[in-house]
C-alpha cells in the first residue's frame, strides 16, 4: 500500500511539471498531423524548427547510461566507451548537419563553403552533401584542418568559431574519459611496480641480505595476486554482521576441525570465527619466529608449513602440518616465548587470532576453558619426543594443569573441601596455572642462590623453577623454602639489584632468592 502511494505521487508529480508537454512534443509528428488536418503536404521550415524538439529526448538516453553504468550486469569499461563513441558521433552529426543547413539556405550557393567545390550540390543527391559535411566536421573535430573545405562567407565563420570553441571542451572531455579508462586498468600493476621499486632500493640501501629480499619481493607479489581473494577495502565497508558471516562461511569447518576446538560450543566457535583474521603466505617464509612473544596464534587453512628448531646455529626440522593444523598456541596457552620457528612450505593461508582477544572470549566461559585445556594436554602428550624437549619447563606446566584440574573435580565432588584447597594453595599456587582459567598473573623464574654463585660453580639448577607469582613477598619466600627446602630472606634479580616490590616485576623474569 505504502508502495502504490508513492507510485502515485511521482505520477502526480510529473504530471504537474514542465517534463510532461515536453515530452508529448518532443514526440508528435507535426508534419503527419498537418496533412491530416488539411490534406496538403509542406515542407516549410517551421516544421524542421519544431522537429529539433525531438534533441529533448537527449536527456532519457543519457539517464540511460547512467543506469548502464551503475549495472554490475554490464562492463564499465564498454559501457562508457559506448558512451563516449556516441557523444562525439553526436557532435560530428550535428554539426555536420548545420553546416549543410547554412549553405543551402544561403543566398547565394555559389559563395558557400561547399558551393565553391560542387557549384550544383542543391541539386545533387542529399547524400553527397551529408558526406561532405561528415567529412569537414570530423576534420575540424580533430584539429587536422586540410583546409580544402573552409568557411567563405561570414554566417560561416562565425559558426566555425564557436564550433571549434566547442571542440576544445568535447576533446579534453574525450581524452580525459578515454584516459581514465586506460590508466584504471593498469593501475594495480603500476602500484605493484612501484611497491617493488621501493623494496629494491630499501634492500640496496640497507644492504638486507638476498634471501630477506626475495622474501620481501614474495610478500609484495602475492599481496597484489591475492588482493582479489582477500578483498580488506570491501570487507571493511560491510557491517560487521555480514562480515561475520562471510567468515563463517569460509573458515568454519577449519575451526571446528582443529583440534583445541573440539566439543565446544557453536556459539564459542561463531564468536572464534568473527575475530580471525585471514592472511596469505608465500613460499618459504616464516609465520612464527622461536623465541619471539607470543601474540597470536594460526590455524592452517590450506597449504602447508615446516616446524623448526634451531639448535647450535643449524636448523632442525620436526614436523609438517597441513589443513586445520594450529601453530603458535602453545607460547600463547603457556604464554612463553614461542619454542619453535614456523615456515612455510609452499603458498599457504591461514587465520590469525589475537591471545587477547582469545583469552577475553574464554575468560566467562570456565566450561569450555576446561575442554579447551583438555584438548591441548592431550595434544602435547602426543607429540614427539624431540619437540615436547624444545618446550622450557613443560613438565612443570603439564603438572600444574594437572593439578588445578584434580582439584577443580575434588571441589566440585566434596564441597567441604574448598576451604582446605584454597589454603594450599595460597602456599603452592596463589593462582590457577592454566592461563585460560586463570586471571592471567604473570609467571617468574627462581633460583636458590646468588646470581653470581650460578655462574662461578655452574650448578644444577641454573634452569630454575617457573611459578606464578604470588601476591606478596612473604607469599614468595614462602614458596621459595617449599621449592628448594631453604629459607631466604633476600630477592635479586639478575643484574643484582634488589627486589622491593613485586609490581615491578615482568613476565619470565628471574629471581634469585637466599
Amino acid at each position: 500500500m505504502l508502495s502504490y502511494s508513492i507510485q502515485i505521487g511521482r505520477i502526480s508529480k510529473y504530471i504537474t511539471s514542465l517534463w510532461l508537454p515536453m515530452d508529448v512534443a518532443s514526440t508528435l509528428p507535426f508534419q503527419l498531423i498537418y496533412r491530416i488536418f488539411t490534406g496538403k503536404m509542406s515542407e516549410a521550415d517551421v516544421f524542421g524548427i519544431l522537429n529539433l524538439l525531438r534533441l529533448w529526448r537527449l536527456r532519457r538516453v543519457s539517464e540511460l547510461f547512467e543506469r548502464l553504468e551503475k549495472d554490475t550486469r554490464f562492463s564499465y569499461f564498454f559501457t562508457r566507451l559506448f558512451k563516449l563513441v556516441s557523444v562525439t558521433l553526436f557532435a560530428v552529426h550535428s554539426a555536420g548537419c548545420f553546416y549543410f543547413w547554412l549553405a543551402a539556405h544561403h543566398k547565394n550557393p555559389e559563395n558557400t563553403w561547399i558551393g565553391v567545390q560542387v557549384h550544383d550540390f542543391k541539386h545533387r543527391s542529399i547524400w553527397l552533401g551529408y558526406i561532405y559535411s561528415i567529412y569537414w566536421s570530423i576534420v575540424t573535430l580533430t584539429t587536422v584542418g586540410y583546409g580544402d573545405l573552409h568557411a567563405v562567407n561570414t554566417g560561416e565563420k562565425i559558426f566555425n568559431m564557436f564550433y571549434m570553441l566547442f571542440n576544445i571542451g568535447l576533446t579534453a572531455y574525450i581524452i580525459g574519459n578515454m584516459t581514465n579508462l586506460i590508466v584504471h586498468s593498469a593501475f594495480r600493476t603500476l602500484v605493484m611496480r612501484d611497491s617493488i621499486n621501493e623494496i629494491l632500493r630499501y634492500a640496496s640501501k640497507n644492504r638486507l641480505p638476498e634471501g630477506l629480499k626475495d622474501q620481501m619481493l614474495a610478500h609484495m607479489q602475492l599481496k597484489f595476486k591475492t588482493a582479489e581473494l582477500q578483498q580488506e577495502e570491501v570487507l571493511e565497508d560491510l557491517p560487521k554482521a555480514i562480515r561475520s558471516s562471510i567468515a563463517q562461511h569460509l573458515f568454519r569447518s577449519t575451526v571446528e576441525n582443529s583440534y583445541l576446538f573440539k566439543r565446544v560450543s557453536e556459539d564459542l566457535i561463531t564468536q572464534l570465527i568473527s575475530e580471525m583474521k585471514a592472511e596469505y603466505y608465500p613460499p618459504k617464509v616464516e609465520i612464527i619466529l622461536q623465541n619471539e612473544i607470543p601474540t597470536d596464534f594460526y590455524i592452517l587453512v590450506s597449504g602447508e608449513v615446516d616446524v623448526l628448531t634451531h639448535k647450535n646455529g643449524t636448523q632442525q626440522f620436526l614436523s609438517k602440518l597441513g589443513a586445520a593444523d594450529m601453530a603458535g598456541e602453545i607460547g600463547v596457552i603457556f604464554n612463553i616465548p614461542q619454542p619453535f620457528t614456523v615456515r612455510t612450505k609452499r603458498l599457504s593461508q591461514v587465520i590469525r587470532m589475537s591471545h587477547h582477544h582469545f583469552k577475553q572470549m574464554l575468560q566467562p566461559q570456565s566450561e569450555e576453558g576446561k575442554t579447551i585445556i583438555s584438548n591441548f594436554v592431550q595434544y602435547l602428550k602426543g607429540l614427539k619426543q624431540e619437540m615436547r624437549e624444545e618446550i622450557p619447563f613443560l613438565m612443570e606446566l603439564l603438572g600444574d594443569m594437572n593439578a588445578e584440574h584434580t582439584a577443580t573435580n575434588e571441589e566440585l565432588q566434596n564441597p567441604a573441601a574448598l576451604n582446605s584447597h584454597r589454603d594450599a594453595s595460597v602456599e603452592e599456587r596463589p593462582e590457577p596455572s592454566s592461563p585460560i582459567s586463570s586471571k592471567y598473573r604473570i609467571r617468574v623464574i627462581i633460583h636458590g642462590h646468588h646470581p653470581n654463585e650460578s655462574l662461578a660453580e655452574g650448578q644444577s639448577n641454573t634452569l630454575g623453577k617457573l611459578i606464578h607469582l604470588p601476591d606478596s613477598i612473604e607469599d614468595l619466600f614462602r614458596l621459595a623454602e617449599k621449592k628448594f627446602g631453604k629459607q631466604g630472606n633476600t630477592i635479586l634479580m639478575e643484574d643484582g639489584s634488589q627486589v622491593e616490590d613485586l609490581v615491578a616485576l615482568r613476565e619470565n623474569d628471574h629471581l634469585f632468592i637466599f
